[in-house]
């Protein structure tokens, strides 16, 4: 069994882990940190978890954590995994963290866009975490930063298509819409309930952190400069995450070797359903699962691809690709702890 702990355990994606992982069979759950809720347990925050996790909340502990974990997931805010990466990564502990801090290669990129950066020694050690594009590398990572949710939304239809010259680097557009749970458990004006009730609006447009994220990658695989607009929504749902993307066909590109290309990249790949014709992913469809559903629509007569993608923002977009990243570096059967199917409702 592979011990592991959570830190940040209380706020969304961390409690999200806390109910993945309570159910995988190759797991040990160790320790649980919270600031706000250290010495109380779990179900004090969660009270779902009744019967089923019942640890005591507890500080962060850096050396308790090195000696108690195999692996840690940080479910922090940005600036607080990389403070503590040195001290676990040198003591052979393996980190899988949900914050930006180790998404990026260059460190001059990343402090652009976040802040400056605590530990860029390490980022030569990290392995960008989409787990169906860098599941080599993803396994013999120290570190894995795993992906925003919007990114990953956005790079899973894309990257096969870039890969094969099939659309054109430049003039990409994604317009995503996310639920209110990707904006975190801490409240604040812009998500209470009177706010975005009965609101669909979009926020921080050509201007989210995300956008650099994506940048990087999709250049990477294109192997030059992307252009890209990024224009995300906040719409009135708890979970769940659609994205819309616009490419232009490179010339002679029809829908046949869009399909073939996307179905041939992840064939095998229990994660990514690449939905039929005329099949137009649903949030309902993926909703509590690491799912990714993909589809696509040729506008022949604007000659434009149009995909689109749904996820789970705190599923695939967050905690499962996480476990999934997990079972990755631990040479477990990729669907351990995440073979639930969807509600239907």
């Amino acid at each position: 069994m592979v011990r592991v702990a959570v830190a940040g355990a209380t706020g969304y994606a961390g409690a999200e882990l806390v109910r993945l992982l309570s159910s995988h069979p190759e797991v040990r759950l160790t320790i649980l940190t919270s600031r706000q809720f250290a010495g109380r347990r779990f179900t004090e925050a969660f009270p779902a978890f009744a019967g089923r996790v019942d640890l005591l909340c507890e500080e962060i502990d850096e050396g308790r954590l090195a000696s108690e974990a195999d692996v840690v997931f940080t479910a922090l805010p940005h600036k607080m995994p990389m403070k503590i990466a040195p001290a676990l990564v040198g003591a052979g502990v393996r980190l899988i963290d949900l914050s930006a801090d180790f998404r990026f290669r260059d460190a001059a990129v990343y402090e652009r866009t976040y802040q400056p950066h605590a530990a860029p020694e390490l980022l030569a050690r990290s392995v960008y975490g989409l787990s169906e594009v860098y599941a080599a590398e993803i396994a013999a990572a120290a570190i894995v930063g795993n992906p925003g949710c919007y990114p990953t939304s956005v790079l899973l239809p894309l990257i096969p298509l870039l890969r094969e010259g099939l659309i054109e680097p430049g003039g990409l557009i994604a317009d995503s819409k996310s639920g209110v749970s990707g904006a975190g458990r801490s409240p604040s004006l812009r998500v209470h309930f009177c706010e975005v009730a009965e609101s669909f609006k979009a926020y921080n447009v050509a201007a989210h952190r995300h956008a650099p994220e994506m940048e990087a990658v999709l250049a990477r695989e294109a192997g030059g400069g992307v252009g890209l607009t990024f224009v995300p929504h906040l719409v009135p749902m708890s979970r769940g995450m659609l994205s819309t993307i616009y490419a232009r066909p490179a010339a002679g590109v029809g829908a046949t070797r869009v399909r073939d290309c996307l179905e041939g990249f992840y064939r095998g790949r229990p994660f990514v359903r690449i939905r039929p014709p005329g099949f137009i992913p649903d949030t309902l469809h993926v909703r509590g699962t690491n799912v990714c559903d993909i589809g696509f629509v040729l506008d022949e007569r604007n000659r434009r691809l149009v995909l689109l993608s749904a996820i789970d923002n705190l599923g695939k977009g967050a905690a499962g690709q996480a476990v999934q990243n997990l079972n990755l570096m631990f040479g477990f059967a990729e669907t351990a702890g995440l073979d639930a199917v969807p509600a239907a409702l």
